[in-house]
């Protein structure tokens, strides 16, 4: 049987969560898996439902029946397929962590994304990205040659037909009008500490400080840089008897994993925009292994 999801955002009232539950039984579909939120300050619903056709309604079907009541509720809405792998394009700069920790995780298959190319000021993990059989494309950037390589990029997102772009420690800041055409579809992954601390050797300024608690935080990209709406964050103690190497060292965990469950989740439909904010649904327990990540 075909599996779907289905995503719902709207202004909330009544009728909402009934139209949806008898359209996919007048279609022929069981729904495995449900989750809703009703956000009472801003007056927004939002849905994201699991199903499965029992009568081999296609996707295209699926679409032109709901389109037909969607209006009622003034819902923006998608219909996923969900045997179908995004298209992911990954960018990094010369700190591999992420990098090498979202190759492994597609590699075995728990990650399940179509990397379509990885994209880089220079040449550090060439020779990585060619072994897993995965384009790689180069492409420097200096103040002078900004626009020109922006605009590289920009071609290459469309000639791959990438869905989303990870930041997966890409230390190049991406112009407003490219976060503003690609809006919702980029993911960064950067270490917020408590206290914060930025610019250079952010890890040696909170060894200096005796910060107990480091971290990370995956957002979506804006044109306000760090300042993005968040989708996954983490931390992860420290003592008075670790080094900063040892800071190093653990926040490169921390930013691995919480960047990859970031993608996981964006990939599986279950991130909205809400604003400045974000609503994330958790994988539902009866969900496949494909969808849950620890």
């Amino acid at each position: 049987m075909s599996k779907f999801v289905l995503t719902v955002t709207c202004p909330t009232r009544r009728g909402i969560v009934a139209a949806i539950s008898n359209f996919l039984a007048d279609n022929g579909c069981n729904i495995t898996d449900s989750a809703q939120f009703d956000d009472q300050e801003t007056g927004r619903f939002f849905m994201r439902v699991g199903f499965q056709s029992e009568t081999g309604a296609t996707l295209d079907a699926l679409n032109d029946s709901f389109a037909r009541i969607a209006p009622d509720f003034e819902m923006g809405w998608q219909i996923f397929d969900s045997s179908r792998k995004l298209k992911v394009l990954l960018m990094v700069s010369n700190f591999g962590h992420c990098l090498n920790d979202l190759l492994y995780r597609w590699r075995i298959g728990a990650l399940p994304i179509e990397i379509v190319g990885v994209v880089s000021n220079h040449l550090t993990y060439q020779k990585l990205v060619v072994n897993h059989d995965i384009p790689f494309h180069l492409i420097r950037v200096t103040k002078e040659n900004k626009p020109d390589a922006e605009a590289r990029l920009l071609a290459l997102v469309e000639e791959t037909g990438a869905e989303l772009v990870v930041l997966a420690r890409y230390m190049q800041v991406l112009s407003d009008s490219f976060c503003e055409r690609m809006s919702g579809r980029i993911i960064n992954i950067h270490h917020s500490f408590l206290p914060s601390f930025k610019g250079a050797n952010p890890y040696k300024q909170a060894y200096q400080r005796g910060v107990k608690l480091i971290g990370a935080t995956a957002h979506y990209v804006t044109a306000d840089l760090d300042e993005g709406p968040i989708i996954e964050q983490d931390t992860v103690r420290i003592t008075h008897a670790q080094s900063p190497d040892d800071y190093v060292s653990l926040g490169r965990d921390v930013e691995a994993s919480v960047l990859a469950r970031a993608i996981h989740a964006h990939i599986h439909h279950r991130v909205f925009l809400n604003g400045n904010k974000t609503v994330v649904f958790p994988a539902s327990p009866g969900a496949h292994a494909s969808e849950r990540m620890g």
